[in-house]
């Protein structure tokens, strides 16, 4: 609509300053009206709304490195479970995956991909995320260490 709305204010501005008379728009005078808002046979109006935050936003990812006590794994696989079903209900959360290592099964990653900074203080505040915690606690794990990147390339 605004690109109707420009078209139709630039005719009315020629119109009035050549008095109805034809006249030829130069671009150095009026670059916009002549390039940008002249309408062609083949194009349709496209309405797109950017701004330099929405431009500038990526998502924020965490890859947790975690090597889970031998004797806890039950433990652990059934609580990791939920809350990795718990975070992919989130608003904000775009990905969570458990990746379990072929070469130590008590060794797993977790990929996890966020909107933005407020979708993962959201997840910290979530039940399932509180698991975790509790689990890291009780000492379910040998070790646990968690990477925070901003995604670049992604899919």
């Amino acid at each position: 609509m605004m690109q109707r709305q420009t078209i139709v204010a630039a005719s009315h501005l020629h119109h009035h300053l050549t008095k109805g008379k034809p006249m030829k728009l130069t671009p150095l005078l009026f670059p916009l009206v002549t390039t940008a808002f002249a309408p062609s046979k083949h194009s349709t109006p496209v309405s797109r709304s950017f701004t330099s935050s929405s431009l500038l936003a990526m998502p924020i990812c965490i890859v947790v490195e975690a090597e889970i006590k031998e004797d806890r794994m039950e433990e652990f696989l059934d609580m990791i479970e939920k809350n990795a079903e718990g975070s992919r209900k989130e608003p904000g959360c775009i990905r969570f995956d458990v990746l379990q290592s072929e070469d130590a099964p008590n060794k797993f990653i977790f990929y996890e991909v966020y909107q933005d900074a407020d979708a993962i203080a959201h997840h910290k505040l979530q039940s399932h995320y509180l698991a975790w915690g509790e689990f890291k606690e009780s000492g379910g794990t040998l070790s646990s260490v968690s990477k925070k990147a901003s995604g670049k390339f992604m899919t």
